[in-house]
Formats: C-alpha cells, sequence, structure tokens
C-alpha cells in the first residue's frame, strides 16, 4: 500500500506561482510513474503532469512550459513536486497526485489551488 499526502496549495493570483508537494510513502518501490492531477468544479479530473521512474517527464499542452514535475528520493520516502508558473484562473482546482494510471485506493484529500484575475 501506499501513502500520497499533498500539500502547498493556496491562492495565488494570475501570473503567479506555487509549488505543490506530495510525499510517498509504504510500498514506494513498487511504482514506476508517478503524476499530478486535477479536478475542477464542474469538470472531470485531469492528468497535469507524469514523472517516470526513468526521471522522464511529460505534460499535455495546457501546462506544457508552465508546470515542471520533479522528484525527490530519500531512504523511505518520495516527494513529488509540481511547480506551477504563469498560473491562470482555469488552472483553479484541487490537485492530487496518484501513481499513473491512478489507483483509487490512492487518492488523497488533495491540495486547493485557487488563481484569481
Amino acid at each position: 500500500q501506499v501513502q500520497l499526502v499533498e500539500s502547498g496549495g493556496g491562492l495565488v493570483q494570475a501570473g503567479g506561482s506555487l509549488r505543490l508537494s506530495c510525499a510517498a510513502s509504504g510500498s514506494i518501490a513498487i511504482i514506476n510513474t508517478m503524476a499530478w492531477y486535477r479536478s475542477a468544479p464542474g469538470n472531470q479530473r485531469e492528468l497535469v503532469a507524469r514523472i517516470l521512474r526513468t526521471g522522464v517527464t511529460t505534460y499535455p499542452d495546457r501546462v506544457q512550459g508552465r508546470f515542471t514535475i520533479s522528484r525527490d528520493v530519500a531512504k523511505n520516502t518520495v516527494t513529488i513536486n509540481l511547480h506551477m508558473n504563469s498560473l491562470k484562473p482555469e488552472d483553479t482546482a484541487v490537485y492530487y497526485c496518484n501513481v499513473y494510471p491512478p489507483r483509487a485506493d490512492y487518492w488523497g484529500q488533495g491540495t486547493p489551488v485557487t488563481v484569481s484575475p
């Protein structure tokens, strides 16, 4: 089992930046790909960034060039960071980390991000 705890969300003005963190613990050795997702009111949860075990990262076009996913590895934990720059009001959502493809039993509480115009 893997435990995931997100943090770092908040309120920011358009054009600003935030860094989100996801602390992963438990059976992290089995994880191949980690990802960040977001869920905005009225919208389905969507993928915003992935990082493979090899370090390769992928992004959808809507965040490409603005978001950067990274990974810090410690002895028993892995932290998955999401650096978000040039934020737009449409980036407002609750952000979650999970494996990719996501597992239903790994969803945490998420961390809310609000971008004001």
